[in-house]
């Protein structure tokens, strides 16, 4: 791809926020492992809200990001709510279990690929890229960068 090209892209990307190719379009369907080495389909989740975060150990907004789902996890669990994490971390299970077990992580974790997956959701640019799915399983909202728990659980209640 000529340099011109890549610059255009990556400009589009700034000005124009990744939300805009997202919001509206049914949430890609996938099948990856947990922690354990279970398998996960998206779609078993089917009727639920979906907080969907791409994530890594080594991001420090991630982190800063983690107890907020913990704590939404806890309020909103029992009214419908699923928080899913897909960490990035090339190393796999081997740093994302202590990571998880030291922040006391109670909703789904799961091992990304880093093709299908990242490119079903448009191509993941930057983390934490968070996507907000509805019962119907549409994405509602994507979020870039470190977002405020206040702002999260504010769009999970418009869809509760």
């Amino acid at each position: 791809m000529k340099k011109s090209m890549v610059f255009v892209l990556i400009l589009l990307g700034i000005l124009f926020p990744l939300n805009i190719f997202s919001e509206g379009r049914k949430a890609p369907d996938f099948t990856l492992t947990d922690l354990e080495g279970k398998t996960f389909k998206l779609s078993d989740l089917a009727g639920k809200i979906v907080v969907l975060d791409f994530w890594a150990t080594w991001c420090p907004p991630c982190q800063d990001e983690i107890p907020h789902f913990v704590e939404l996890k806890n309020q909103y669990g029992s009214k419908g709510l699923e928080i899913v994490g897909i960490a990035l971390d090339r190393q796999g299970v081997r740093v994302v279990k202590p990571f998880v077990e030291r922040f006391k992580v109670n909703y789904t974790i799961l091992i990304g690929d880093y093709d299908q997956v990242i490119n079903d959701y448009g191509g993941v640019v930057g983390i934490p890229t968070t996507f907000l799915i509805n019962r119907e399983g549409h994405i509602v909202k994507q979020f870039v960068g470190y977002i405020e728990k206040e702002e999260f659980e504010e769009e999970v209640k418009k869809l509760l």
